[in-house]
């Protein structure tokens, strides 16, 4: 029984324990899962930790673990709601800099946390990319705030990545608030001296307009208000109010004759009625002008799904984002960086590709007068000579007839060995399948830009109008189509490795772009592989609309497409859990098992046992 305990388990009771330390909250729940870490008023989400106990999945956890238990120690909500600014953008730079105060006091008085903290904000900075980018306006300028308070507070140096986007806007934060940020040190341990003070330098960076009434000054000017009353006043106050009451009795009389008769109301709103119809009513009969037709919806899934724009979105071939010399370079970096795993994956699929091709070449009719002759049933012959000969004959079958699309998320969380592995094994399964005469097509989504790029730009100037809908520009990339051969495709993964490709995630609209792709072709069986590391998380749009816009939308879409049945749909998720989104689906915690999990998920697929294709696919048996 020991030996089937989980080698993680002592580690995570310890870190429990700790995180309640920390928090000084001994009634804190913490639970670790593969959903996004988050806190809630009684407990914490930390990130799952393996079996494996890396010293990545370690540092991560208990960064995380530090980071939440320090805003419980430190944080009063009822004060941060008091200072708290209206407008987006000065909400985004107040939260960031309270955080960062948070965690500053905690590496100041507990030094051990800091090194823990180091390693969250490495991660969160590397899965976005930060350490890429060139151009301030490709990293927030909020979380270039938190990272100045942090790196001012406790004298530490950033982690690489994170030091890059506190370098690109260094001299706009300080030139802005050069006057204000020498107060940091006199008001870091006083969360309401704190908030005052991280206003004024919202205010410093030109976002005064976003942050509403200063609730000190509403404070003072009520207190003078009261202050000011005469000792007389209640005497005179109240001849007045018996004055006001005379005033409001005759009130109503006035306003009755001004609406005695409702029938002049009415006649008056008609003749309005008529005259702004004038032009109509004296249009010939039959040619009233017609009115124009409704926009199609952006998704058949969810006609209630809003798009700001999609203007800057694009469906583009991998050939257009590199030229042919760097995809071939990085065809090749790709090949070096999985040596050690191409032998495993290459094995994988020539279990695979024996299964299908058994599936395709040897499926017989037995006990026939003509034919192969059957050795197996010569038996029966031997022990009885009257016995006739069995043969059999060997059958064709429907199976060549099948198209399969691999849809993979290259958002930035998979950036390093997740999309490494799912390119490799995108690579060996098109190659395998395409023996089989099975076509294959490669797709991936992600977005253009970091935090919603032109589309959000557009939205800022045209006076942010409330719930736009999804606001960023979309990039969906083909880098294999059914037609085209693989020997012809094969570099154009190595794109996957390019500095800068992989950004955000937004699943539905993917989703629905590869189905409609698939609908569309002319094969019999149509077959859908997603493979993905989470939710849909795009910042720009969920800042803006409910928190569960694009889950829902995902959703939607995978209801659709269940539900029309003209394409099979099954999922891989890599460390978090899709099986609450897909119905057929497998969930791995670790992306080496991914080129498995690929293999036996397409195998069950091919396989001709309903019974066999049901316990690869989890699903119960029909009846």
């Amino acid at each position: 029984m020991a030996q089937q305990d989980n080698p993680a388990d002592p580690f995570k009771k310890a870190l429990s324990e700790a995180t309640r330390v920390i928090a000084d909250d001994p009634d804190l729940g913490v639970v670790f899962t593969v959903d996004p870490p988050g806190m809630t008023a009684d407990q914490v989400r930390l990130p799952q930790v393996s079996r494996r106990l890396t010293k990545e999945e370690v540092l991560l956890a208990r960064g995380t673990a530090d980071a939440f238990a320090l805003r419980r120690k430190y944080h009063d909500p009822g004060v941060h709601q008091r200072y708290l600014p209206s407008g987006q953008m000065a909400l985004d730079l107040y939260e960031a800099m309270e955080t960062a105060r948070c965690e500053a006091l905690g590496a100041r008085t507990m030094p051990g946390t800091a090194g823990n903290i180091d390693a969250k904000i490495n991660h969160e900075a590397v899965r976005r990319g930060y350490g890429q980018i060139s151009n301030p306006s490709e990293a927030p300028l909020a979380v270039a705030a938190g990272y100045m308070i942090r790196a001012l507070a406790t004298g530490r140096e950033l982690p690489e990545p994170a030091q890059n986007v506190l370098d690109l806007w260094r001299d706009h934060l300080e030139g802005s608030a050069s006057e204000t940020l020498p107060d940091l040190e006199s008001c870091l341990d006083d969360q309401a001296a704190f908030a005052k003070f991280a206003r004024q330098v919202i205010e410093d960076l030109g976002y005064g307009d976003q942050l509403g009434e200063d609730p000190d000054e509403v404070d003072e000017e009520e207190s003078s208000e009261e202050a000011e009353q005469d000792p007389d006043e209640p005497e005179s106050t109240g001849q007045e109010d018996e004055e006001g009451r005379q005033d409001e009795e005759s009130q109503p009389e006035e306003d009755q004759e001004t609406t005695d008769d409702p029938s002049e109301a009415q006649v008056s709103m008609d003749d309005s009625a008529e005259s702004d119809m004038g032009e109509e009513t004296e249009l010939p009969e039959g040619e009233a002008p017609l009115e124009p037709p409704a926009p199609a919806p952006v998704s058949e899934a969810d006609p209630g799904y809003k798009v700001f724009t999609t203007e800057f979105d694009e469906i583009i071939e991998a050939t257009e984002l590199a030229e042919p010399a760097e995809l071939e370079r990085l065809r090749a970096y790709l090949d070096q960086q999985l040596e050690p795993l191409k032998g495993a994956v290459s094995r994988l699929a020539n279990k695979l590709q024996r299964r299908l091709q058994a599936q395709q070449n040897r499926s017989w009719e037995f006990d026939l007068e003509e034919g192969i002759l059957d050795a197996g049933r010569l038996a029966r012959v031997v022990a009885n000579p009257t016995t006739p000969l069995s043969f059999k004959v060997e059958k064709d079958t429907e199976f060549r007839d099948t198209v399969v699309t691999l849809l993979l998320d290259n958002s930035g969380s998979m950036r390093g060995r997740p999309i490494s592995i799912a390119a490799i094994c995108a690579d060996v399964l098109a190659r395998t399948l395409e023996r089989c005469s099975v076509k294959v097509e490669i797709l991936g989504f992600t977005t253009r830009l970091w935090k919603g790029g032109q589309s959000r730009e557009r939205w800022l100037k045209e006076g942010r109008m409330q719930i736009p809908g999804r606001l960023n520009d979309l990039r969906h990339i083909i880098y294999k189509s059914a037609d085209a051969p693989w020997r012809r495709s094969r570099d154009n993964l190595g794109l996957m490795m390019k500095e800068g490709l992989l950004k955000e995630n937004i699943d539905g609209e993917a989703l629905e772009w590869a189905h409609k792709r698939m609908v569309g072709r002319p094969e019999a069986r149509k077959i859908l592989m997603v493979i993905s590391d989470g939710a849909p998380v795009d910042d720009s749009t969920l800042s803006v609309n409910p928190a569960n816009y694009l889950e829902k939308h995902l959703r939607d879409v995978i209801a659709m497409i269940e539900r029309r049945r003209q394409v099979e749909l099954i999922a891989i998720g890599i460390g978090h859990d899709v099986t609450r989104y897909y119905d057929r689906a497998v969930t791995i915690t670790d992306v080496e098992q991914l080129a498995g999990a690929m293999t036996e998920q397409l195998a069950a697929l091919f396989d001709n046992d309903p019974r066999a294709r049901a316990r690869f696919l989890g699903m119960r048996k029909a009846g």
